[in-house]
């Protein structure tokens, strides 16, 4: 009888073991160089919670393994458009902030904005945020219309972005930000679904073709920073990088970044709980530890990207913390404006439109 029972605790133990082993892991999917490094190795020194942390590039591929499943994952970062896709389709964990002690630090403005993609902030967090605008070369923009950019005029007219083509211009490659930025230009709603709004702002943006070098939505950085081309329509977060890596390679590059006077868009990446997490308690442990103002002051000097933790800002170097192009300043803010998530109808013909845009056709 002792032999069985003592047999019986094995086996039992034996379950036992593995799975507290497994609460102890927490698998983490976000955008590619977005946290201090060392930020994940002392969540792991103080809470013993090893992460296993994975990398994207696009909310596409996000989308994809969110929608296909099992998705693997506990923490996911997908966008203010993409977060209200997965709302939609009910791949994600329902948030109960109360597990968030330092939910008290999110920035209440910020925290307001991302309730249009998740209404009542149900089931995300802000981890970053961002805005679209111009990234320049100084010497080289100054060079040639004698003054800083500042408004969407001086790039979205043929005849003035032609004065920047001998020395390069890049576009993202993203029908998002970019047809947004033109509806808005052109005095419509930069959220408008309207099919004739639409392509309006793609006409605008096709009038520009031959003067853009390349549309792409990463290569602008290295290629600003070494002087490769004076102008890019990016975002904030890179553009402050290409200044970084100029500086840092001793060069006399400097850049520049402005969120134009019309208005410019924001963007929020979000913290979510996939709804097949396999760690939830681990998840919550580390979405809260991101919430901290020390940690979330760390990730903004790595990346550049404003934080959602608003007492961040003050842990900040003032070079940081009041840099105009990482935390816009009150105005700017009031004229920034968010696009929500299309339709299968519309998202097809954005895609048609952009298609017309790069290539002609």
């Amino acid at each position: 009888m002792k032999k069985r029972i003592i047999f019986a605790l094995i086996i039992v133990l034996g379950f036992i073991v593995p799975c507290a082993a497994a609460e102890r892991v927490v698998n983490i999917f976000n955008w590619s160089d977005y946290i201090d490094p060392g930020v994940l190795a002392d969540f792991t020194r103080e809470t013993g919670i090893k992460v296993i942390y994975d990398t994207y590039d696009s909310n596409e591929m996000l989308e994809a393994r969110m929608l296909a499943g099992p998705t693997g994952y506990d923490v996911v970062a997908p966008s203010g458009p993409l977060l209200q896709r997965l709302v939609r389709a009910n791949v994600l964990r329902p948030l109960d902030r109360r597990r968030l002690t330092n939910a008290a630090n999110l920035w209440p403005e910020i925290d307001r904005r991302l309730q249009l993609y998740d209404p009542g902030g149900a089931h995300a967090v802000d981890y970053a945020w961002f805005t679209t605008g111009v990234a320049y070369n100084e010497a080289k923009i100054t060079e040639r219309i004698g003054k800083p950019i500042a408004s969407w005029d001086e790039v979205l007219r043929p005849d003035a972005l032609k004065k920047f083509s001998d020395c390069a211009v890049y576009m993202l490659d993203s029908p998002e930000d970019m047809l947004a930025i033109a509806l808005n230009y052109l005095k419509l709603d930069p959220n408008s679904k309207n099919s004739g709004d639409l392509r309006r702002a793609a006409d605008v943006l096709a009038g520009l073709r031959r003067y853009v070098k390349k549309f792409h939505s990463s290569e602008y950085i290295n290629a600003l920073a070494n002087g490769d081309i004076c102008l890019a329509i990016g975002w904030a977060g890179d553009a402050l990088q290409a200044r970084n890596r100029a500086r840092e390679a001793g060069s006399d590059v400097n850049i520049a970044f402005v969120a134009p006077v019309e208005g410019a868009m924001i963007s929020l990446d979000t913290l979510a709980i996939p709804i097949d997490a396999a760690h939830v308690d681990a998840a919550y442990i580390f979405i809260d530890y991101l919430l901290r103002p020390d940690v979330a002051a760390r990730n903004v000097r790595a990346t550049n990207f404003a934080s959602g933790v608003l007492p961040a800002r003050k842990l900040l170097d003032p070079s940081i913390g009041n840099d105009p192009a990482i935390y816009p300043d009150a105005a700017t803010m009031s004229r920034l404006f968010a696009v929500t998530a299309p339709d299968q109808s519309t998202q097809k013909l954005m895609t048609r439109l952009w298609t017309m845009v790069k290539t002609g056709h």
